[in-house]
């Protein structure tokens, strides 16, 4: 699989009617370390997101998913997301749900279970309808789904909600092993001190512009 080294977006602009979500913004994604998006809500943060994750297309503007340039269609299939919420099938078991995630990248469904339920701890709730489970354990279902493949960009959206201290523990030392692996790891979050001392980079956004950017 062709990997991302670098996400780089210049003068991205995005507009829904006469609101402008994002106005102009030039930012870098490396590889192997952790960037922090921040700003207060309608800042621009998720609709960032969502463009790096090629779900949103913007306005005007470039995103080059280096060496592969501005091939979406090939980007998308290394790109690994969380969403604020799951996104996963409610009425699928997680095993099931993390199970269908590996088939569409075209991995042995049960070995990607195997090693899916060690890593992320996924015991009998995981073999439950995911609208049965606690909000914690469909973040871990979701974290694994999002993870099966091994994505090279992965986007984490306020992945701290509804977490306990234990959630939170097991959540940070997953997003240092994707870093250790070498996948440029991008969290937007209402809780930024969770990350800062893990950032590598920071992007603070307001009203739509990056008012800082700092490595």
């Amino acid at each position: 699989m062709r990997t991302i080294e670098r996400v780089v977006a210049r003068g991205v602009v995005k507009t829904y009617g006469a609101t402008a979500a994002l106005r102009g913004v030039n930012a870098t994604i490396e590889a192997g370390r952790l960037t922090l998006i921040e700003g207060a809500n309608g800042s621009g943060k998720s609709t960032l997101l969502g463009i790096l994750g090629t779900v949103i297309r913007p306005t005007s503007g470039s995103l080059d998913y280096e060496p592969l340039g501005d091939d979406v269609g090939t980007a998308r299939g290394t790109i690994g997301w969380l969403s604020h919420e799951s996104l996963a099938y409610p009425d699928l078991s997680g095993r099931q749900n993390v199970e269908l995630a590996a088939g569409f990248h075209g991995l042995d469904a049960h070995e990607a279970w195997r090693h899916a339920e060690e890593r992320f701890e996924l015991g009998s709730f995981a073999l439950r309808p995911l609208r049965t489970c606690s909000r914690g354990q469909r973040q871990r279902i979701a974290l694994a789904r999002a993870l099966v493949h091994q994505p090279s960009l992965v986007l984490l959206d306020e992945p701290t909600t509804g977490l306990d201290r234990a959630g939170v523990a097991r959540l940070l030392a997953v997003v240092d092993a994707e870093v250790e692996r070498g996948a440029a790891v991008v969290v937007v979050s209402h809780e930024p001190e969770v990350f800062r001392e893990r950032a590598a980079a920071r992007l603070v956004l307001e009203r739509g512009r990056v008012v800082t950017s700092a490595s």
